[in-house]
């Protein structure tokens, strides 16, 4: 799994990433185990929700850690066919990440930002493993991933 961290930890140096990568000794895969590695709340956290078009493409919607991602609402957005959960393996393969510790940036897609992500003034997303997290600012996330601000929220 460090070699997943040092891979996104060296995509942050060599383009500037404003924000902090994170690890820890505890599984932060999800929101609630997130939260407590943080000593946080989960409406400071992102989930990465990766899912593929039906030619391949990877869509991720970047939604608040309290809510869900419409595959439905991502569909209209684009003018495609509703998109399906990508598999964990499509993760790894699409992303160079595991599922479970995918950041918000640092690799090709589709971005596409729920505007509740906006509202905090900053957010912990994933920092390339379970272990580990990127904390940084919504509006500098949505600049370096060239995320479009769309309602994408279940």
């Amino acid at each position: 799994m460090l070699d997943y961290e040092e891979k996104l930890k060296q995509y942050m140096n060599e383009h500037q990433v404003k924000g902090s990568h994170l690890s820890f000794e505890v599984s932060c895969h999800s929101i609630a185990q997130a939260a407590e590695a943080v000593n946080g709340n989960s409406s400071d956290f992102v989930k990465n929700v990766c899912m593929m078009t039906s030619d391949d493409q990877l869509i991720v919607a970047i939604v608040g850690g309290e809510g869900n991602a419409s595959s439905k609402k991502v569909g209209k957005v684009l003018g495609i066919d509703r998109p399906r959960l990508a598999t964990p393996e499509e993760i790894l393969k699409k992303t160079g990440y595991p599922c479970g510790g995918t950041p918000s940036f640092g690799f090709s897609a589709i971005f596409l930002i729920d505007p509740k992500v906006l509202e905090k003034d900053v957010i912990y997303t994933g920092g390339g493993s379970e272990k580990s997290l990127v904390k940084i600012c919504p509006s500098f996330l949505q600049a370096i991933n060239q995320g479009r601000i769309v309602n994408i929220r279940r």
